[in-house]
């Protein structure tokens, strides 16, 4: 059965003022449009205002300003999606581990399990490696020598973690995921290509949560760092010798090159990217399909690439696009003219 929570209960977890019913229970999180009975909703913005009144919810949870004339239940607080983002955590489904380590988990001698950690089938675990408390190591995972996972991590199934990485407290990694590959690094030579061996590591913060098979490579010489609180989506590469900084968000399909540094708050979205050994200031948000192609030191909103239109329309300009060198060349050529006449 779905835990229940009184709706002061949940206001005091959220951080929220009551209006109506402090009794009403929650079992349950839901949009406004579908949520019924025993549900909670959350009205995060104007243009579904009109939802509110026909939602069959129990309580909303919404800004003082909606609230005015509502008759019913809800909850009150200035950041409504925050408030949804932080009663999530109450009604989170992820199935409950066994503490322990699983009779099928290989586990090298001279690793550190703690007591309050779990292990799951099949999972390995290499020379020296070290798990945290109330850590969990899922299915058929693979950690590698010297590693070190901190307190309360949660690594889903078939996460594959090198050797000589450290993970903080509370991270979060999705299965997958790639972490300490080594990066793409090779040298030119008469014969081809000379492997150069990556010999830094990975170094995580606290508190980051990095999505499905995205990779996230190992130093050259020195670590990739991810620092504290950073959120990485689903198909997100990050090369070696990265770093990227507190709070930034790296939305799918996005991707950071080799030796690029990233600061704090930065938002990249979908399919957005840099190139490699440039950095990217604080509070830096990339547009989708949008490349960062030299440093970027202001804070502020950046965008690239040519809009979409319809193939007829984009074929005649890909064509001008060509032209443009040759144009301005021509146009110069006539302003200088003109000056001289």
């Amino acid at each position: 059965m779905p835990q229940s929570y009184s709706l002061q209960q949940v206001a005091d977890f959220i951080g929220a003022s009551v209006i109506g019913s402090a009794e009403v229970a929650i079992s349950g999180l839901a949009s406004l449009q579908d949520a019924g009975p025993g549900q909670l909703a959350f009205l995060a913005r104007d243009k579904f205002r009109d939802q509110l009144l026909s939602s069959q919810a129990s309580a909303i949870i919404m800004t003082a300003a909606s609230a005015e004339n509502y008759t019913g239940s809800a909850l009150v607080m200035d950041n409504p999606y925050l408030g949804y983002a932080r009663a999530s955590a109450l009604f989170d489904d992820t199935p409950a581990a066994t503490v322990g380590v699983h009779a099928t988990a290989v586990v090298a001698e001279s690793a550190t399990v703690h007591s309050k950690a779990v292990v799951g089938p099949n999972a390995v675990l290499g020379e020296r490696v070290v798990v945290g408390a109330n850590t969990v190591v899922g299915a058929g995972c693979y950690i590698g020598d010297d590693t070190v996972l901190g307190e309360s991590c949660y690594l889903f199934a078939n996460v594959s973690i090198y050797h000589n990485v450290s993970l903080g407290d509370r991270v979060r990694i999705h299965s997958g995921a790639v972490i300490g590959a080594d990066g793409f690094g090779f040298a030119p030579g008469p014969d081809g290509w000379t492997k150069i061996f990556q010999l830094g590591g990975v170094r995580i913060g606290d508190d980051v949560e990095i999505g499905a098979c995205t990779t996230i490579d190992r130093g050259a010489l020195d670590d990739t760092v991810i620092e504290n609180g950073v959120i990485i989506d689903n198909h997100v590469m990050i090369a070696h010798n990265v770093r990227v900084g507190e709070n930034t968000a790296m939305a799918a399909c996005s991707a950071a090159a080799g030796s690029t540094t990233i600061g704090k708050n930065c938002i990249f979205a979908g399919r957005s990217g840099v190139v490699g050994h440039v950095e990217v200031g604080d509070g830096v948000q990339v547009n989708s399909n949008t490349t960062l192609t030299k440093s970027v030191s202001e804070s502020g909103v950046y965008a690239s690439g040519v809009p979409c239109s319809q193939v007829s329309e984009w074929r005649k300009n890909a064509a001008r696009f060509n032209q443009l060198d040759s144009m301005h060349r021509r146009l110069s050529a006539l302003e200088k003219q003109l000056k001289e006449d």
